[in-house]
């Protein structure tokens, strides 16, 4: 168990987790609620390992999660949050491993498809990444997901699947050099702007994460959201993405409320 998670087990016991949540909840009111949260969903397998347990059930936990962390982003106000699920390097592990992954991905859009959460809070579901990695029914889900909450505008929700951040600006890239050479753009009209219209983030209201947070202690970006980052605030948090709880996503807010976004000035 992780630091935290031994401190959070003494909360409990002490009676004093939901007092503490109370606490959180009222400081955090106070100030700036983040826009867009980004987060980065590490520690599935280490939780998983510390308890004897094959990896994919860590991934499994860590997926049921994601339906907690949307919930408690509606309650807190936030319109966008990006969660990065699978990374294009992801497809490296073991077949069994990437089997399961895809298996509990499928799962869960069929439940968010044949639920009503997306629906009753009109939340926005997009897909970040290479989907033509994926396979074919997966692949149609995601696009039916997509395409069924398209209209809604109450929270932006992103799931980064067969994502990763050099592969999404080589893309850019290549469809801008495709726009150059059949004269929709010009060479000296490329700016920061225009390449942001070329990104898989181009068309939310809020592209770039005010704060990315990551779990299980690490403290590495992994190739996400490169671009996007540029001056997103870096948060990690010492728990295991399965035990995340709503406290951890507040400290986190108040960790950035704290902070002076300078921006390069």
């Amino acid at each position: 168990m992780t630091g935290m998670g031994i401190f959070q087990g003494l909360l409990r016991f002490l009676g004093a987790y939901k007092l503490y949540e109370k606490w959180l909840s009222r400081t955090i009111s106070r100030g700036v609620i983040p826009s867009h949260i980004a987060v980065i969903m590490d520690g599935n397998r280490r939780w998983a390992r510390e308890k004897g347990l094959e990896p994919w059930y860590g991934h499994r936990v860590g997926a049921e999660k994601v339906e907690e962390v949307i919930k408690w982003c509606l309650e807190l106000g936030i319109k966008v949050v990006t969660f990065f699920a699978l990374s294009t390097e992801n497809f490296r592990r073991s077949e069994k491993e990437i089997e399961e992954l895809l298996r509990i991905l499928r799962e869960k859009v069929e439940d968010v498809l044949n639920g009503d959460l997306v629906h009753r809070h009109r939340i926005r579901v997009k897909v970040l990444g290479r989907k033509e990695l994926l396979p074919d029914d997966l692949r149609s889900l995601l696009e039916r997901l997509e395409k069924e909450t398209r209209e809604y505008d109450n929270l932006y929700v992103n799931l980064a699947i067969a994502y990763g951040g050099r592969a999404e600006i080589t893309d850019a890239a290549r469809k801008l050099a495709m726009d150059v050479l059949a004269g929709k753009l010009r060479i000296e009209d490329i700016s920061e702007d225009v390449i942001g219209r070329y990104l898989y983030t181009a068309d939310l209201p809020i592209p770039d994460p005010d704060v990315i947070i990551r779990t299980s202690g690490e403290e590495r970006i992994s190739n996400f959201l490169l671009w996007q980052s540029a001056y997103s605030e870096l948060i990690f948090l010492d728990v295991y993405w399965p035990e995340f709880r709503k406290i951890d996503l507040m400290r986190a807010i108040r960790t950035y409320q704290r902070r002076q976004r300078r921006f390069g000035a």
